[in-house]
């Protein structure tokens, strides 16, 4: 919904340097705008083709036309059009062959696009985004023109990352000489992420500050727990001669005039918000299942399958592996793990009790001489002929020996039988 470009400027519309922003050496000090050399639609159209449709306001119709190596391949042609311009990039890196291999796998490079036209959404809240993968039925980025910030971030975050922002609001104490101004949102201590989600515009430019993330991420690593990460907008308005924004090729980095001030005040605000609103903690809970809680505890000690998410049958655990969990849940009482064992040891242990009872009535003297195997050595050597072990030194003979030693064996196992019976 621009202007839309004249019919008489498209024949130079894709070469370099017709789209620059600068017309004397002196306007690098002053850049307002993202792009300043006018090179990037001339590059596109030396890696792809390049179509544009345009209409200015009070045309009957518009025009299209084509490019190819930052030149118009033929007229304009008279079309059918809506205000503004249209511009469509196919056949991205046809001519070279290297390149476009890196593109055969597009789960790489689509998910940076969706994240950079994210950013954009947040800021230009004006303006209306959309991002839809070929061949897919819905946008994974749709934002409409909205008058709040909040509802553009919720558009493209969700409503869960909203619940937990803070708006912030920073400047320069003194208002005569103020040299910065920040404004934004900063997730509070209940937020919960596992990477850090830092959107920097500065002067309505998309930069990095590798500087101002990490004392950021300094604040909030003594309030946050160590796996959380914080989401972070800001939005720095500075004087134009104040950022240089020429010392990154791809412009994604900027030099701030006074970084460390600015830097250390914005760390300060953020450090304070924080701290006022560290009250009270949000915790998630989860209840229980209650089918859990009345499943019989009638599983076989074999095993039982255990079922995924997805609804894969995954392999047989036995009983005996498995951990108890709760103690209201059948499945985790530890006679849950005793299930077809507890009958038989109730009766072998009453055959035991049976026997000894019969037994301490028949012979009441030997009812307890088998306390412990230390008397029973006892008694076997007390009991054993020492004759036996004088042959035992006087012979010469190996073989005689082991008929010896294996007639003292005998005699000690005929000990014992007639103990135990």
């Amino acid at each position: 919904d621009g202007h839309g470009i004249r019919c008489e400027d498209l024949p130079i519309l894709c070469e370099r340097h017709t789209t620059s922003k600068l017309s004397a050496y002196e306007d690098l000090q002053t850049i307002k705008s993202m792009g300043f050399r006018g090179e990037a639609l001339a590059s596109m159209t030396y890696v792809g083709h390049v179509t544009v449709t345009t209409i200015t306001e009070g045309q009957l119709h518009g025009y299209r036309v084509s490019y190819r190596d930052g030149v118009m391949e033929n007229d304009p042609k008279p079309c059918a059009a809506v205000k503004g311009t249209q511009v469509m990039v196919e056949n991205l890196f046809y001519n070279m062959v290297a390149r476009r291999k890196t593109l055969e796998n597009s789960n790489d490079d689509y998910p940076k696009i969706v994240d950079f036209i994210s950013r954009f959404a947040v800021h230009h809240i004006n303006v209306n985004f959309s991002c839809r993968k070929h061949g897919a039925n819905r946008a994974d980025v749709h934002s409409g023109s909205t008058s709040s910030r909040l509802d553009a971030i919720r558009n493209v975050y969700g409503a869960s990352v909203v619940r937990d922002l803070m708006e912030i609001q920073v400047s320069d104490e003194n208002a005569v000489d103020e040299i910065f101004k920040m404004d934004g949102f900063i997730s509070n201590a209940n937020y919960v992420a596992k990477k850090t989600t830092m959107i920097l515009f500065i002067n309505d430019r998309l930069v990095d500050c590798t500087s101002l993330k990490r004392a950021t991420e300094f604040v909030y690593s003594a309030i946050l727990p160590q796996a959380s990460k914080p989401f972070i907008y800001m939005s720095i308005n500075l004087p134009p001669e104040h950022v240089d924004v020429n010392i990154h090729p791809t412009k994604k980095e900027v030099s701030l005039l006074n970084q460390e001030r600015i830097i250390e005040k914005i760390k300060d605000a953020i450090e304070e918000k924080l701290m006022n609103c560290n009250n009270t903690r949000i915790f998630q809970t989860q209840a229980l299942n209650s089918s859990a809680l009345t499943q019989s505890n009638t599983r076989k000690d074999m095993g039982t399958e255990i079922s995924t998410p997805t609804g894969d049958k995954s392999q047989k655990i036995p009983v005996s592996q498995m951990v108890r969990t709760d103690p209201r849940d059948p499945s985790g009482r530890l006679h849950t793990y005793w299930q077809g064992q507890s009958s038989n040891l109730e009766k072998k242990s009453d055959l035991v009790t049976v026997r000894n009872i019969v037994r301490s009535r028949r012979n009441p003297k030997d009812a307890g001489d088998l306390s412990s195997r230390h008397e029973l050595l006892t008694e076997i050597d007390s009991n054993l002929h020492p004759g036996l072990f004088d042959i035992v030194k006087n012979c010469t003979y190996v073989g005689v020996a082991d008929e010896v030693f294996a007639l003292i064996q005998h005699n000690t196992l005929l000990y014992l039988v007639n103990v135990v019976n």
